[in-house]
């Protein structure tokens, strides 16, 4: 039986997937059929039911639940690892300097938009791009700030970018609970004992993962362009 999955290229989700599409564990006569796209991908296609099992983000799998169960294996929930807030302004950012900016977010049905509307309700005017092309649309002076996720959070820096807010911090302190950054569901069309048998190989797969960490699959290098593998681990 062939199944469509859906993960982004970030390391999170290729470590969690890489034991399972490249067969290092045995998926039980199951055909796994990897798609990478970017998170806001995922989301919207998750909203259409395109994907047999799919990563996306919370606030998307809310929106998608006529089309899509939780899986109980492989979501992320976090602490100390939320979407920062950045700017390439050395100068101090006041929160109501933030409302009236324009702020580049990594989509519309992402967590990094649920938080960053958590902390500045006011907020005017978002401007939703790919993920991996925030930090450049702040140096081109595009947008005003940034909400940046995943590998860039560890390392805007080196571009010369400041952080105005971590807002998976304020989420936290407010909230006093952890980051519901993703999660893994599967199509309401698959039937259950094949779901109940996809969730068993997400989780072999991820404790195939950590039973080898702290080497870094090549499958994860690859698809991490020019990261290092101490940012891949800090991922």
């Amino acid at each position: 039986m062939k199944l469509t999955l859906g993960f982004s290229p970030c390391p999170n989700d290729t470590f969690i997937f890489d034991a399972l599409v490249n067969k290092k564990i045995d998926t039980g006569g199951l055909d796994i059929e990897a798609v990478l796209e970017d998170v806001e991908t995922l989301n919207q296609w998750a909203l259409q039911g395109k994907l047999d099992i799919t990563k996306l983000s919370f606030p998307a799998f809310f929106r998608s639940l006529s089309n899509y169960c939780l899986l109980h294996a492989g979501s992320a929930i976090g602490k100390g690892v939320g979407p920062l807030l950045i700017t390439d302004s050395q100068q101090e950012i006041t929160d109501d300097e933030v409302n009236q900016a324009s702020v580049a977010l990594p989509g519309i049905h992402t967590t990094a938009n649920l938080l960053f509307s958590f902390a500045y309700p006011e907020a005017i005017e978002k401007k939703f791009i790919l993920f991996s092309e925030i930090e450049n649309a702040l140096i081109n002076k595009e947008v005003d700030l940034g909400v940046i996720i995943h590998e860039n959070r560890f390392t805007y820096q080196q571009k010369g970018l400041k952080k105005v807010k971590d807002l998976g911090e304020y989420w936290e302190e407010r909230m006093e609970l952890p980051l519901p950054l993703g999660g893994i569901a599967i199509n309401q069309s698959v039937k259950r004992s094949v779901a109940m048998k996809v969730n068993e190989l997400i989780r072999k797969s991820l404790e195939f993962a950590f039973r080898n960490y702290p080497v870094i699959p090549d499958y994860v290098k690859q698809h991490s362009q020019t990261m290092s593998e101490d940012v891949m681990r800090q991922h």
